[in-house]
């Protein structure tokens, strides 16, 4: 009964502050509503007992990304600009793409069969995940993850470029 009440409090939270961090037309407050969804998706994450996944969405999402994405902000704009608001057209364009986007990811989702395979399952043990994070060979994400890494850097790098051109 409790663990229904906080997934009910939890997912309403994701909801909620999704919600506010599309909508709102304020960047630095949508930064900060991001915070708050990735705080609660953590709070799922520890529900269910997934403690690796949980410490890994809170140090490199909600502690990580999130102060990048307020520092790029804070090097880009005003605290006190405000986004301006989507026409008509484009908002409608939005939506049908959005109920798009649902209908194939639900029709994707029920249609899978999900069978798990026994040959190719790896034991999700601490060790295992700490193995496949550092191993360069099969199963590994070492490589992967530092050629994502070195790339977000430069996209970000560029970023920052951009918008601090002085328009002539």
């Amino acid at each position: 009964m409790n663990n229904m009440v906080m997934f009910i409090i939890l997912s309403g939270l994701i909801l909620v502050f999704s919600l506010m961090t599309v909508l709102t037309r304020r960047i630095l407050r949508s930064a900060v509503f991001l915070l708050f969804v990735l705080l609660a998706t953590a709070g799922l994450y520890f529900m269910l007992d997934y403690m690796f996944l949980a410490a890994v969405q809170l140090t490199v999402y909600a502690g990580g990304i999130v102060v990048l994405i307020i520092f790029s902000i804070l090097l880009t704009s005003h605290i006190s600009e405000r986004a301006a608001m989507a026409g008509r057209w484009r908002m409608i364009a939005s939506a049908l793409v959005v109920i798009l986007g649902a209908g194939v990811t639900l029709y994707t989702i029920y249609s899978y069969a999900f069978k798990p395979s026994a040959e190719t399952a790896v034991p999700s043990t601490m060790k295992s995940i700490g193995n496949q994070l550092i191993n360069y060979g099969d199963n590994g994400y070492a490589l992967p993850f530092e050629v994502i890494s070195v790339l977000l850097l430069a996209v970000m790098i560029g970023a920052i470029i951009v918008a601090k051109k002085e328009v002539k």
